[in-house]
């Protein structure tokens, strides 16, 4: 956990010490809001999307990521959020730029160099001896794939716009919700239907879950959903907006489950191996 404030209750002068929760960064460091001990402790009466989210910075790697605004319930009933500190860009200073001396006689930087090459034909149209009439062109090579347009995370169903636009963008064709958040186990593993939180998503070999819960993945969460995969022979893979428990980043590791963190402007970001794999080949 972080470190904690002492705050007092607005509505009933109670005070009482705020922690704010620890998440795990796409690093792998743990990351935590800081809490302002001077701020102004406000009594939460209606919710907003934008009011739940607060920007961290990792001290680890620099990274900034949206995690969950530190509140605390008091037993008047009232829900309490008190300010963190905010983050503000650190100032860039460009490298100052030396040009390069220039001796005199010698060609400007940027220049092209004269083609002293010897040619591949005689002037009368024969070829050199020693070089080959004709080189082959190299093998064709696939075009890059164009960069993914992220979509603005602001509900719940945005994050599985954008899971299933992701899932698209690397190749798998034809993803849809499975209109359920559990699948059949495979025959001999259960008779019970495995219960995942989220919304499940669906292609011809492709299995997803997106979890837009406040709450890392759990192990049996993705232990679930590489069971839901191996029973549909298809590639397993898992979307959370709130990182994933270190023993289910350990265990997707060991089953090769590529494990994708959604941050509020959209863009899924690899967290392990698999995931990194996952977007330099595509599907």
């Amino acid at each position: 956990m972080g470190e904690g404030v002492s705050v007092c209750c607005p509505a009933c002068g109670s005070r009482h010490t705020l922690t704010a929760s620890v998440y795990p960064c796409a690093c792998g460091a743990p990351v935590a809001p800081a809490l302002a001990g001077d701020a102004r402790v406000e009594t939460v009466t209606r919710r907003a999307w934008a009011d739940e989210w607060v920007t961290v910075r990792c001290t680890a790697c620099a990274r900034e990521d949206q995690w969950p605004r530190p509140e605390l319930g008091c037993p008047c009933g009232a829900m309490l959020r008190i300010a963190v500190e905010q983050m503000t860009p650190e100032p860039v200073t460009p490298d100052p730029v030396t040009p390069d001396p220039v001796t005199p006689g010698a060609a400007a930087p940027g220049a092209a160099a004269p083609d002293r090459a010897a040619p591949d034909t005689a002037t009368d149209g024969q070829p050199v001896p020693g070089r080959p009439a004709h080189v082959p062109l190299p093998p064709a090579v696939a075009p890059p794939r164009p960069g993914f347009r992220p979509v603005t995370i602001r509900t719940a169903q945005d994050a599985v716009t954008t899971a299933a636009l992701y899932l698209r963008w690397l190749g798998f064709k034809s993803v849809v919700e499975s209109g359920e958040s559990g699948e059949p186990p495979a025959p001999g593993i259960s008779t019970r239907r495995i219960s995942l939180p989220g919304t499940g998503l669906r292609g011809p070999d492709v299995v997803a879950q997106v979890d837009p819960t406040t709450s890392p993945a759990s192990l049996r969460s993705v232990e679930c959903l590489w069971l839901n995969g191996m029973n549909a022979s298809a590639t397993s893979v898992y979307f959370s907006l709130a990182g994933y428990a270190d023993d289910a980043r350990a265990r997707a590791d060991d089953l090769g489950l590529p494990l994708f963190v959604l941050d509020l402007t959209g863009t899924p970001q690899p967290v392990n191996g698999p995931a990194d794999e996952l977007v330099s080949s595509g599907a």
